[in-house]
């Protein structure tokens, strides 16, 4: 039997990790049972053809697994829960009572968590009044899409989409803490993996219409078995440092010497900085949307259009900005050089402390330009495959590679290797491993 068939089989046999699993697929299967749930005054046909294809809304329909497009009370998604961990994150760098915070280990985490909260709550609410309002812009002689517009409907979207967000926010706080994997990142997961089909079904459609040749789709699965080579390569890829540590004597105690090394890798942040910068680009779009002035109706449209140049840049530039600033929160190389001399270890070749420091530094600084570079050039592959294939549909050209099948990766991997974890834990084999269940232990 293949290694990742017993793996799965053994993660079973666990009573933990097996309720664990469990939990995490119910809580997964109460979240897309509610993305289906209609919001009170709109028509979800009538938005649901709205959403043209390519655009802004169906990229942000694609993180709400559809239930923009369908007004449900989902339609929010998970985004005001990032923007407002983004922005936290951004004031703790530059505020020294969250700084105090963060240092203060699990009870000051613990009320960072509540302030994102607080900041999520609030976002819902500025989200869903201009959310209420494009979509009562939308109505047209022609199209319906909010039958009675009064300030009643306001409330009742200011409502059902801030409750709906507030509960998914839920949701992947107590998949993280009862579940395996990141409860945020598998619901987005989730949200993309559900459009899928849509993007298969589309794909094999317009072969048979003979609108797309059968080399072109056989291209764009080349392509997508690329990008997730790729994708796994920079995201389990590292840069080992040799650190060389002495022989020392404590008491009648002698503790051996030896060379290790300090692992630095390449992508740091993983999916997060596409998350980010997805996030907040869709907040000029929405504001966009629902204001009524012409001249920004303009900008937004013809200047900071999804298919733009401006708005790639910007995303571009975002996505490499966030990467470095999410390695600079998570890798401290001042603390780490102080660590390895504690206890007496040296980089081959660098004196300890500062130089240390400077050398950690310099080289995460090099090796996390590549992996931004490479996340943003993966984030714009599909403009490239519509211009350069000729692909106009949205949804074959981004699920078969860009930011859904980067993050799809992505977030699979982090699940698998927390389950491994907990398997190797238990002494069993995990999906990377080979050999036997180490005998006399359970």
């Amino acid at each position: 039997m293949s290694q990742p068939v017993e793996a799965f089989r053994n993660a079973f046999r666990i009573p933990e990790l097996k309720s664990r699993i469990i939990f995490t697929l119910v809580m997964l299967a109460v979240y897309r049972l509610g993305a289906h749930v209609p919001t009170p005054g709109v028509d979800g046909a009538a938005l649901s053809a709205a959403v043209t294809p390519g655009g802004l809304l169906s990229f942000y329909d694609m993180f709400s697994g559809g239930a923009f497009a369908n007004a449900t009370v989902f339609a929010l998604g998970i985004m005001p829960y990032i923007s407002a961990s983004i922005i936290i994150q951004l004031l703790t760098a530059v505020v020294p009572a969250l700084e105090r915070l963060a240092k203060e280990g699990a009870e000051g985490q613990k009320k960072i968590t509540e302030y994102t909260r607080y900041g999520t709550i609030g976002l819902c609410i500025v989200q869903s009044m201009f959310v209420a309002a494009y979509l009562v812009n939308l109505n047209s002689p022609t199209l319906t899409i909010v039958p009675n517009p009064n300030w009643f409907f306001y409330v009742l979207c200011i409502i059902s989409f801030t409750t709906g967000t507030a509960f998914i926010m839920w949701l992947g706080e107590q998949i993280s803490e009862h579940g395996v994997g990141n409860g945020i990142s598998l619901i987005i997961f989730v949200s993309i993996v559900s459009r899928m089909p849509v993007a298969v079904f589309s794909m094999v459609m317009q072969v048979r219409a003979d609108d797309l040749t059968p080399f072109k789709a056989m291209l764009l699965v080349v392509v997508m078995v690329i990008v997730i080579a790729g994708v796994i390569l920079v995201t389990t890829g590292q840069r080992r440092i040799p650190v060389q540590y002495p022989r020392q004597v404590k008491g009648r105690r002698v503790t051996a010497g030896g060379r290790n090394y300090l692992p630095l890798r390449v992508n740091q942040a993983g999916v997060i900085p596409i998350i980010f910068a997805s996030s907040i680009l869709m907040l000029p779009g929405m504001i966009g949307g629902a204001v009524d002035v012409p001249l920004v109706q303009t900008f937004f449209t013809d200047w900071f259009g999804y298919d733009s140049l401006l708005y790639n840049v910007v995303y571009a530039g975002l996505i490499i900005f966030f990467c470095f600033f999410y390695t600079a929160i998570t890798f401290n190389p001042v603390e780490i050089a102080e660590n390895l001399k504690k206890y007496g270890g040296v980089v081959m070749g660098v004196r300890p402390g500062r130089a240390t420091a400077d050398y950690l530094n310099r080289v995460m600084t090099r090796i996390t330009l590549v992996g931004a570079v490479f996340l943003a050039g993966v984030a714009l592959l599909p403009k490239f495959v519509n211009t350069g294939m000729d692909i106009r549909d949205f949804n074959i050209a981004q699920f078969f590679g860009g930011t859904s099948l980067l993050i799809l990766v992505g977030v699979a991997l982090d699940t698998v290797r927390q389950i491994e974890q907990h398997l190797i834990m238990r002494n069993y084999d995990g999906f990377m491993k080979s050999g036997r269940k180490t005998p006399g232990r359970r």
